[in-house]
């Protein structure tokens, strides 16, 4: 008669009951740090370098319209158009730019911030000042349309150090994120006191001559 798999793991869950209540966490910590700390090390360094451009209007243009075009500009300077004229002046294709440029715009400023990333820090502000680039020259051929021009505000600067985690703050995230795993488990572990699987013994109920005998 073959084992159920009950019987089977019954050993495997006798040693975890005997193992001490702390130490589903202290695994945890060092495996979550472990982790960490590998893909801190493993995962290559990445520099970001960013670069700002400012809509300014022309003589007929309302003030409230710059608002407006930087947020439209922002919006189509990773597009093709403006991209196949950045890659002459970054060195790369612009598949790697679109992978490695992101802009943002503000709401209460009529500015467009182009960053890019990479693993060179010369690489990230030549992308990032290629692509302001390319995008002002757009603005520029269509400023007679749109009565709005972008102006270069602040170039891209070379970063002095990465702006990827290092591996002792990936190591730090592991832990606790190993320790916090640790605690659920612990919360689940099964207790030490369970019921064994026979069934305790059923009470016996007196017949009806030992009910008698007890009367008289």
């Amino acid at each position: 008669m073959t084992d159920t798999p009950t019987r089977r793991l019954r050993p495997y869950l006798d040693r975890v009951r005997k193992l001490p209540a702390w130490s589903a966490l202290v695994a945890g910590t060092l495996l979550g740090g472990l982790l960490g700390g590998a893909y801190g090390l493993l995962t290559p360094r990445a520099y970001t370098a960013t670069s700002y451009v400012v809509a300014v209007p022309t003589g007929k243009a309302a003030p409230d319209a710059a608002s407006g075009f930087a947020q439209a500009y922002g919006r189509v300077a990773t597009q093709v158009a403006v991209l196949g004229d950045a890659q002459v002046w970054a060195g790369v294709p612009v598949r790697t730019l679109r992978d490695s440029v992101r802009t943002a715009t503000s709401p209460d400023a009529p500015m467009v911030a182009v960053t890019a990333t990479s693993e060179q820090p010369e690489l990230a502000v030549d992308m990032a000042n290629a692509v302001s680039r390319a995008l002002t020259r757009h603005a520029e051929d269509t400023k007679g349309s749109t009565q709005v021009r972008l102006v270069q505000f602040s170039r891209a600067v070379k970063p002095g150090k990465p702006s990827s985690a290092p591996s002792g703050v990936t190591t730090l995230v592991g832990a606790s994120a190993g320790g916090l795993l640790g605690g659920l488990v612990l919360l689940a572990r099964p207790g030490r006191s369970g019921r064994s699987d026979d069934s305790a013994p059923a009470a016996s109920v007196p017949g009806p001559s030992t009910a008698a005998d007890v009367q008289r």
